[in-house]
């Protein structure tokens, strides 16, 4: 797999992901440590960004965060965006693996469902990359994060068809303490009035930023 097919777990990434996890969950870091094999110093300094964890610490960090919503908590979750007349899915807001998605998104994206449990990573418009770059500016990982509206690019040449337009960002805390995020495209209506309010409210707003011409 290419580089650039893979999500970037940078050392600040990974660190507020943790520290986000630990927070919503109200986990010590001292369990974290014990849950992973290393010290309760190894977790703050993955936490603050200034180490990186080896490979084998890596895949179990990913098994830590990685969002699932198979369990019976979620599953209200997945069949409301399964049914969904809306385009939306929902993904692991670590790895960007498929949790589930709409008909409408299915059919958009010109596949079916054997994308789920695969990370939609490697087909990110260069738009979608950008946007997900300023996430960490942005305060997403902090607990509360403010949903956020960006611009997706056009994108047909990487195995899905993904149609240029504006996607609205949602963190969702899962049952088991994993963070989703909840992405859903805005028709041209509602993505001018998030637009014309979102200095005054809690969206952030990326498009302008992140490739729209």
């Amino acid at each position: 797999m290419a580089e650039a097919d893979i999500l970037p777990i940078t050392p600040d990434r990974l660190g507020l992901a943790l520290r986000r996890h630990r927070r919503l969950g109200g986990l010590k870091q001292d369990h974290i440590a014990a849950l992973l094999g290393v010290t309760q110093a190894t977790v703050s300094r993955w936490e603050r960004g200034t180490h990186q964890p080896d490979p084998r610490q890596s895949t179990r960090l990913s098994a830590l965060l990685q969002a699932a919503a198979d369990g019976e908590a979620d599953r209200a979750l997945r069949r409301l965006v399964e049914t969904s007349t809306l385009s939306v899915h929902l993904v692991c807001d670590t790895s960007h693996r498929l949790l589930a998605a709409s008909p409408r998104r299915f059919a958009e994206w010109r596949r079916d469902r054997d994308l789920v449990g695969s990370s939609l990573w490697p087909f990110a418009t260069d738009a979608i990359r950008v946007a997900e770059a300023e996430l960490i500016g942005l305060g997403w990982y902090e607990p509360g994060a403010a949903p956020v509206l960006t611009w997706t690019g056009a994108g047909n040449g990487r195995g899905i068809r993904i149609l240029a337009g504006s996607m609205l960002w949602e963190h969702i805390l899962l049952a088991d303490g994993s963070s989703a995020r909840l992405v859903t495209s805005l028709r041209e209506r509602e993505t001018r009035a998030f637009a014309s309010r979102w200095r005054r409210t809690n969206v952030s707003y990326v498009a302008a930023r992140s490739g729209r011409n």
